[in-house]
């Protein structure tokens, strides 16, 4: 998901830790608290647009507009030079390159972000949690997919104040290649038209005029 590629960028430094060892798995109350508090977050998040720029590996930028409709539909629309789509339909990822023409798809339950696009968001009984914690105004998780055959990690930033919001992420893939996505004017949106979902369908970028 914006996804296909990724970056390494800079942070703060928690978020930039490496995590070296597998965790242990225990926690004391204040980490179970937020990872409770992130849980709620996407379990209450509703309906969501917005829009995001995408930091590569390489370090190239590009930017576009976000939809989310709960739980599992999700759309990508990058800016030009860009004519990228990424897409969830609810079962399928799909990545579309409309100047070349490809169209690459992938189960949503093979990405990392099914963790976080299941009906019923629990993170402790669907994720190992590597990292949780906080800095002086963000809060921050690290999580792989419990299940072997889900490749990647997530790592999750959200603001706290003057309410808990998603403002980044990063997604690490099976070459251990970052690729951050920060998002800015991420809102509620209750005017989501479910053509968004499909592949070349009604862009996103009307919505934003």
């Amino acid at each position: 998901m914006a996804a296909a590629q990724t970056a390494k960028g800079p942070a703060t430094p928690e978020w930039n830790q490496t995590v070296t060892k597998e965790p242990s798995g225990e926690f004391d109350a204040k980490q179970l608290d937020l990872i409770k508090k992130m849980t709620g977050y996407f379990n209450d998040m509703g309906d969501m647009k917005g829009a995001f720029e995408q930091t590569s590996p390489d370090g190239k930028k590009l930017r576009g507009w976000i939809a989310v409709k709960r739980p599992s539909f999700f759309r990508f629309e990058y800016r030009r030079p860009s004519r990228q789509l990424i897409i969830s339909d609810g079962k399928t990822m799909i990545v579309q390159d409309l100047d070349l023409k490809t169209d690459d798809r992938w189960g949503l339950d093979q990405t990392p972000f099914k963790i976080v696009m299941r009906k019923d968001v629990d993170l402790m009984r669907d994720a190992k949690v590597l990292e949780v914690g906080e800095s002086d105004n963000r809060f921050y998780i690290s999580l792989e997919d419990k299940d072997p055959g889900t490749v990647g990690r997530l790592k999750l930033m959200f603001q706290k104040k003057p309410a808990m919001e998603l403002k980044e992420w990063i997604t690490t893939d099976r070459q251990g290649l970052d690729t951050k996505v920060e998002l800015t004017e991420f809102a509620k949106a209750d005017d989501l038209d479910p053509k968004l979902f499909e592949p070349t369908a009604v862009t996103l970028q009307k919505l934003q005029q």
